[in-house]
């Protein structure tokens, strides 16, 4: 006598191979992600047609916004006058006296504010200073 069985048997699945590749998966893109160091101070930098050039890991950034305010490492200086921000500067920079300066102003920040930056910098010895602008865009020469 031939017994039918009276119910399919439902297939089995696996869950546990799929569980651990989603996870490989997942930390190697988390290892692997690099991540970019943007401000937060919101500027417009000025164009220039020179090429860049390498920016060194250690260098004092100063940003200067629309507004004339000044931020040493991302910290707002706590006014615009040159001994304040000549001790912000001092603060900043610790046993350091050889350090490039960056100065990152907004296109529509005051001349003066950027000359006193400059002006602060050069009285505390610090002489390698540059400006940071933008690649300006090509007009299809």
């Amino acid at each position: 006598m031939n017994l039918r069985r009276s119910r399919k048997e439902d297939p089995e699945v696996n869950l546990t191979p799929l569980i651990d590749v989603v996870f490989i998966l997942l930390i190697f893109f988390m290892v692997s992600t690099t991540f970019q160091r943007e401000s937060e101070i919101k500027i417009e930098l000025p164009e220039a047609s020179a090429e860049p050039l390498e920016e060194k890991k250690e260098s004092l950034e100063i940003v200067i916004d629309a507004d004339g305010r000044y931020f040493i490492d991302e910290q707002q200086v706590v006014n615009t006058e040159l001994d304040t921000l000549k001790s912000a500067i001092r603060k900043f920079l610790g046993e350091q006296t050889e350090i490039p300066v960056v100065i990152r102003a907004d296109r529509r920040t005051p001349y003066e504010s950027v000359v006193r930056a400059m002006d602060a910098t050069s009285q505390l010895g610090l002489v390698h200073m540059s400006l940071a602008t933008n690649q300006a865009e090509s007009s299809g020469e």
